[in-house]
C-alpha cells in the first residue's frame, strides 16, 4: 500500500490543509528540508476534529469489544502494508538508523496487538455483581458495575519515538482500545511519517466501517494549537509525552476548564543507577561496559536514560568512574532527532562543564545537530547542596555521584523527585544495602530493575513506564503495558437495572464468558 504525504490534516477521514503557518519537516543528518509543506490547521478545524470525535464516542464505544478488537488489528495490518516507505521517510525525519524503525514498527504493531488480546479477553472491563439481598436490614439492592471509557481524548505525538509514541502509539492503542476516539497532534518534527501512519488508521477505520469521528490527525506548529485542543469541550482526556514545561503547561490549560479533565503526562526522569560496594568490587568495569552503551544508545534520547549514578567514595568508585570514562571516550557523536534537541542538550553540557562542584570525565566534540557523550563528577555532599545537579539533560550524558556512606546513599535518594526507573546494580552481599534502599524507592519511581539497564521498555502485561511527579503528571498510572488502558475508563455502577437494558458484560448467565467478580468472588459465572 502506498500514500502520497500531502501535507494535509486528516479530520474525521477527511483531508484538508491547514490555513496557519507552514512548515516542512527537516532531515537532521542532512541538515536540510523535506518535502511538502504542512499547514498548521485553525481552530474552526480543530473544532471540526474535536465535534465529529464527541459524535463518534458512543456509536464506537457501543460495538463489541471482539470489533473494537478486529479495529486493532485492522491498524497494524495497514502499517504494516506501508512496507518500506514508512521506514524510509521515519529514517529521514529523524535521523535514526533502519534496524531502531523496523524494530519501533514492530513495537508499534505488537501494542495494538496487544491490546487487542486484551479486549478479546474481557478483563479490561473489570465487572462486578453483587446480587440483591432483599432479606437483610437494611435490604441490599442488585449492583453492577463495569468501564467504559471517558470520552475523546487528545494524544500528543512524541519527538524521540516516531512511530511507537506517537501516531498509532501507545497513548493512541490504549484509548481507542478503551472505546475512546482520538484527536492526535503530530509532532512537528516528523510529520511526513505521522500523515502515512494516519491514513494507515483512517483506511482502518474505513474498513471496519466506523463513524469518521473515531480519529482524526491535527497538523501544526506553535502552542496555540495544542491548547487550543486541551481546551476544547469535547475533549475528555490528554495523553502527552515531552517536556515537563510542555506538560506542565496542558495541565495548567485543562485544571483551568469549566470542566477539568486528567492529563497523563509523560515529562522527566534522570532514572538513577545504584552501584551497590560489592557488585562495584567484583565487576565495576563489566557494569561501567553496560552503562556507556545503555547512555549512548539512540544518542541518549531516551525516557529512561541512566542520567544519573551513585556509588560509595573510594578506589573501586573512581576505578569505575575511570572504566566508563575510557568506554565512552571513543563514542562517536550521534546526530540528534531535532535542531532544538541538540541546542538544548549543548547547553545542559556546557552548564555541568562550567558547575564549580562539578568535574569532567569525557566531554567529547560534535558537529552542530549532533550529541557527543559526556560524563562528569561530583561529591554526595554537592549533589545534595545543589538541586541544579538534578536537572534532566536529554542526550548522552551522566553526572556520577561519589557518596561519603550508605547513609548519605540513603539521604540522596530520599531528596531525589519522581523517576521512570531506578537501577540496582548488586550483589549478595548488598542485599541489606538494597533492603535499606528499596522503600525509599518505590515511593520515587514506577519500574525498579535488578543489575540491567533502563533503556529498553517491554511492552507487556506487568510493565509500568510511569512515576511520581515529575516523571509523570499521574504516578498512579502507566503509558506502557496493558493497564494504559485504565487511564481512559471510569466506572459505571447500575442499580436494579433490568437485565435487557444491562451491557452484556455484566447480564446474568455471563454471555460474553469473560472472568468477572460475583459476591466478590472471582470467577466466570
Amino acid at each position: 500500500m502506498s500514500f502520497n504525504i500531502t501535507g494535509e490534516a486528516l479530520i474525521g477521514g477527511a483531508a484538508v490543509k491547514g490555513s496557519g503557518a507552514t512548515f516542512e519537516a527537516w532531515d537532521p543528518a542532512a541538515r536540510a528540508h523535506i518535502a511538502p509543506s504542512f499547514q498548521t490547521v485553525d481552530e474552526a478545524q480543530i473544532d471540526e476534529a474535536c465535534r465529529l470525535a464527541e459524535a463518534a464516542f458512543d456509536p464506537y464505544r457501543s460495538i463489541s469489544d471482539n470489533a473494537r478488537a478486529d479495529f486493532l488489528d485492522t491498524i497494524a495490518e495497514q502499517i504494516l502494508a506501508l512496507g518500506d516507505e514508512l521506514i524510509v521517510r521515519a529514517m529521514t525525519e529523524s535521523g535514526l538508523p533502519r534496524v531502531r524503525l523496523e524494530g519501533e514498527r514492530g513495537r508499534t504493531v505488537g501494542q495494538l496487538k496487544l491490546f487487542a488480546g486484551l479486549l478479546r479477553e474481557g478483563s479490561w472491563t473489570d465487572a462486578r455483581l453483587d446480587t440483591a439481598l432483599p432479606d437483610r436490614t437494611p435490604p441490599r439492592p442488585d449492583l453492577r458495575l463495569r468501564m467504559i471509557g471517558l470520552g475523546p481524548v487528545a494524544v500528543f505525538g512524541a519527538s524521540n519515538f516516531p512511530l511507537a509514541f506517537s501516531v498509532a502509539g501507545g497513548d493512541t492503542a490504549s484509548a481507542l482500545a478503551a472505546g475512546c476516539p482520538v484527536v492526535l497532534k503530530a509532532h512537528p518534527a516528523h510529520p511526513g511519517t505521522s500523515e502515512l501512519v494516519a491514513r494507515a488508521i483512517v483506511k482502518a477505520v474505513e474498513i471496519c466501517k466506523l463513524p469518521a469521528g473515531v480519529f482524526s490527525l491535527l497538523t501544526g506548529i506553535g502552542n496555540d494549537l495544542g491548547q487550543q485542543l486541551v481546551a476544547h469541550p469535547a475533549i475528555q482526556a490528554v495523553g502527552f509525552t515531552g517536556s515537563r514545561v510542555g506538560g506542565i503547561a496542558l495541565m495548567k490549560v485543562a485544571a483551568n476548564r469549566p470542566q477539568p479533565i486528567p492529563v497523563y503526562a509523560e515529562m522527566s526522569s534522570i532514572n538513577p543507577v545504584f552501584v551497590l560496594p560489592q557488585a562495584l568490587a567484583a565487576r565495576g568495569a563489566a557494569i561501567a561496559a553496560g552503562f556507556a552503551g545503555s547512555l549512548t544508545m539512540g544518542v541518549g534520547q531516551f525516557c529512561t536514560n541512566p542520567g544519573l549514578v551513585l556509588g560509595l567514595e573510594g578506589p573501586e568508585f573512581t576505578a569505575f568512574a575511570a572504566a566508563a570514562a575510557e568506554a565512552l571516550a571513543p563514542t562517536p557523536a550521534g546526530t540528534m532527532l531535532t535542531a532544538g534537541i541538540a541546542t538544548s542538550y549543548t547547553k545542559g553540557v556546557a552548564a555541568l562543564a562550567e558547575h564549580a562542584d562539578v568535574k569532567s570525565l569525557v566531554q567529547n566534540t560534535g558537529e552542530e545537530g549532533k550529541g557527543a557523550a559526556a560524563l562528569f563528577v561530583t561529591s554526595g555532599d554537592a549533589f545534595l547542596a545543589r538541586h541544579d545537579l538534578r536537572d534532566e539533560v536529554f542526550g548522552p550524558v551522566s553526572l556520577l555521584v561519589a557518596c561519603r556512606d550508605i547513609d548519605q546513599l540513603v539521604a540522596i535518594t530520599e531528596s531525589l523527585e519522581g523517576q521512570l526507573t531506578a537501577t540496582l546494580q548488586m550483589d549478595q552481599g548488598d542485599l541489606d544495602d538494597a533492603r535499606r534502599l528499596l522503600p525509599a524507592l518505590e515511593r520515587r519511581v514506577g519500574r525498579i530493575l535488578a543489575n540491567g539497564f533502563p533503556t529498553g521498555v517491554e511492552v507487556s502485561t506487568a510493565m509500568v513506564h510511569g512515576g511520581p511527579f515529575p516523571a509523570t503528571s499521574d504516578g498512579r498510572s502507566t503509558s506502557v503495558g496493558t493497564a494504559a488502558i485504565n487511564r481512559f475508563l471510569r466506572p459505571v455502577s447500575y442499580q436494579n437495572l433490568l437485565q435487557d437494558l444491562l451491557p452484556e458484560s455484566i447480564r446474568d448467565g455471563n454471555p460474553l464468558g469473560i472472568w468477572r467478580r460475583k459476591d466478590g468472588v472471582l470467577g466466570k459465572e
